[in-house]
C-alpha cells in the first residue's frame, strides 16, 4: 500500500461512557486487526472531568484526530453516546465531512470496523463490517 493510500484510511472513533472502556476496545481492536497497516483509531470516552458520561467535546476532538479524507466511522456504547453523536452531526460543523454513525455492536463492530479500515477498505465496507457483528453468534 502506497504512503497515500495508507494516509487515506477511514478513521474510527469510539465513543463510550467510560474512558477506559473506549480505550480498552481502541487496543483490542488495533491488537486484533494485526501488523497490516496501522487504522487511526481513537477512543472518546467519559467526560472531560474524567466521570462517567459522554462529551461532544472529547467525541470532535476524537473524530479530528482519525480524519485522514477517507470518512470517520463512529461507534458508540449506550444510549446518550448515540444522541450525543446524533446531535453533533445534525449541527453539521462539529464533526468532519463524511463521519458517520454506525448501528454496530461496541466491541464487535469496532473489531470489524478496525480490521476492514486496515484492508484500505472504504467507509461503507467499513460501516457494513461493523454492521454485520450483529450476526456474529457465540453459541
Amino acid at each position: 500500500m502506497s504512503d497515500d493510500k495508507a494516509e487515506q484510511l477511514v478513521g474510527i472513533v469510539l465513543v463510550s461512557h467510560s474512558a477506559q472502556v473506549a480505550a480498552s476496545v481502541a487496543e483490542l481492536a488495533q491488537g486484533l486487526a494485526g501488523g497490516g497497516t496501522a487504522v487511526p483509531v481513537a477512543p472518546a470516552g467519559g467526560t472531560e472531568g474524567g466521570e462517567l458520561g459522554t462529551s461532544a467535546e472529547l467525541i470532535a476532538a476524537a473524530a479530528a484526530s482519525v480524519d485522514r479524507g477517507a470518512g470517520v466511522a463512529v461507534l458508540t456504547d449506550l444510549g446518550s453516546a448515540v444522541l450525543t453523536v446524533k446531535a453533533l452531526l445534525a449541527e453539521g460543523d462539529e464533526l468532519p465531512d463524511n463521519t458517520h454513525l454506525v448501528d454496530a455492536p461496541f466491541v464487535e463492530g469496532a473489531v470489524a470496523a478496525v480490521v476492514t479500515a486496515s484492508t484500505g477498505a472504504d467507509l461503507a465496507a467499513v460501516e457494513a463490517a461493523a454492521a454485520e457483528a450483529y450476526t456474529y453468534r457465540k453459541v
